[in-house]
């Protein structure tokens, strides 16, 4: 995937529709190894993490729309593995613009995309690289392996992790997954599930659904349900 650009982006975003569901809350995860996944990002407001995300090029990164709830300026942390520890060398970025899915439903989580413009280029190494997307819309095979990370909750109502934690899930079949969900809450032509041992909680929000190398979905944490569910925003590049 070469560098996109803003207009790039901003035709990107009215495509970003499909969406995934699991119901399992990173709980029964695993500590990531360091830095193996540089396109992780620390979505921070005044120091504070408030959401995952993942960098798409060197100027932009991913997250949810509703990451950016009553929060007027955000920053980003790149190259971290563990957030509190002052000896690692976490970047820091202010978001210079924000391009919210036009079709953002705040009630819904329809639509829960956002896509922040940095002040300045991140330098790429070995702890910052991005991840490609989708270049054409697919589903994705029921029975393939993806996985998802973040330093969110590790149960509900339970603390946040201070490194990134991981754990695999599988991308179920659609009947069935419309048989979980019913047809009100449900349509393969715009979502699809998940599931697994393990899966994201709250502060998991906005980071990516990788499926081989490829971020295929945006995290979106529901809060009006007790436990931990989340749904994935289903992207390519079109």
């Amino acid at each position: 995937m070469t560098i996109i650009s803003l207009l790039l982006l901003a035709s990107l975003l009215p495509h970003l529709t499909f969406t995934a569901r699991a119901n399992v809350g990173i709980v029964n995860g695993r500590e990531a190894k360091p830095h193996s996944r540089p396109y992780m990002v620390s979505v921070q407001f005044k120091e504070h993490h408030i959401c995952g995300g993942f960098l798409v090029s060197d100027r932009f990164v991913m997250t949810a729309a509703h990451c950016r709830n009553n929060f007027p300026a955000l920053t980003v942390v790149l190259g971290a593995h563990e957030l509190q520890r002052k000896s690692e060398n976490l970047v820091r970025i202010k978001v210079e613009s924000y391009h919210q899915h036009p079709g953002y439903d705040a009630e819904s989580l329809n639509n829960d995309l956002l896509l922040l413009k940095l002040e300045k280029n991140a330098q790429l190494n070995d702890n910052i690289k991005w991840i490609s997307i989708p270049t054409e819309e697919g589903d994705i095979e029921a029975g393939s392996v993806c996985s998802v990370a973040g330093w969110g909750r590790l149960k509900t109502n339970g603390t946040a992790s201070d490194c990134v934690m991981e754990t695999n899930v599988m991308v179920m079949n659609n009947e069935k997954c419309e048989s979980k969900w019913t047809k009100t809450a449900f349509s393969a032509s715009l979502m699809m599930c998940v599931y697994g041992d393990g899966g994201s909680c709250e502060g998991d929000s906005g980071g990516p659904l990788v499926c081989g190398d490829t971020a295929v979905g945006v995290a979106v944490i529901h809060q009006s349900y007790l436990k931990c569910i989340l749904r994935f925003q289903h992207i390519f590049n079109g």
